[in-house]
């Protein structure tokens, strides 16, 4: 993609180098968390529910949250800033779409979508940058359309860096990210806060909202 602001473009191409290994890494690792599974399968109940169009997984990576997507019974799709990631998506999953795009401006129509699922997908954005993102989350569903939004929580603590080990990464504290979502004309469903496992730094934040 050209064009990209600097910070996207440092992303795109930290992930294009670590891709393998980073798809290596996490291809399984929905299978250790329960909790993870349960917010994303609470997603998809809702998302059904709606029945307001596609689902998108924005900052899919190797695809394998989509697939899991799929298999709880949502037509989902995924969409990535890396080539190397959609490469590896399509190698993984060809029964799957997967595209290059970045999040923040997506070349799809006004409430085209039924639900949206950024997990851990935004985390490299500079705080100044993401409120935009929030806003074109918005602008692709239609009222009732779901998002479910998976970061690094901050702990009660201000928006904190973090040495990620692909690139740069932020922690947020949870009111922060859900004050922004209602800014942009989001209602929140649920949210749930994980403490971190072993091998883990962080806590992990997801919450679920509802398009106004």
């Amino acid at each position: 993609m050209t064009g990209l602001p600097s910070y996207l473009k440092a992303t795109s191409d930290a992930y294009d180098a670590m891709a393998v290994v980073y798809a290596d890494f996490v291809r399984d690792s929905l299978d250790a968390l329960p909790l993870d599974r349960a917010v994303l399968a609470a997603f998809a109940e809702l998302a059904r529910a709606n029945d307001a169009g596609p689902v998108a997984e924005l900052g899919c990576g190797p695809g394998y949250l989509t697939a899991h997507l799929r298999s709880l019974g949502l037509d989902a799709f995924g969409i990535d800033l890396s080539p190397v990631m959609i490469a590896l998506a399509r190698e993984a999953y060809p029964e799957l779409r997967f595209e290059v795009g970045s999040m923040d401006a997506l070349d799809l129509a006004d409430g085209e979508l039924g639900g949206i699922v950024s997990w851990y997908s935004a985390i490299h954005t500079p705080p100044q940058e993401l409120p935009p993102y929030f806003t074109e989350f918005r602008r692709l569903l239609p009222p009732g359309g779901v998002l479910l939004f998976a970061f690094f929580e901050a702990g009660g603590g201000p928006v904190t860096a973090f040495d990620h080990k692909v690139t740069t990464a932020y922690r947020w504290p949870i009111d922060d990210l859900a004050g922004l979502a209602r800014d942009a004309g989001f209602e929140e469903v649920g949210r749930m806060l994980r403490e971190p496992l072993v091998g883990e730094r962080f806590r992990r934040g997801h919450l679920l909202m509802r398009a106004r």
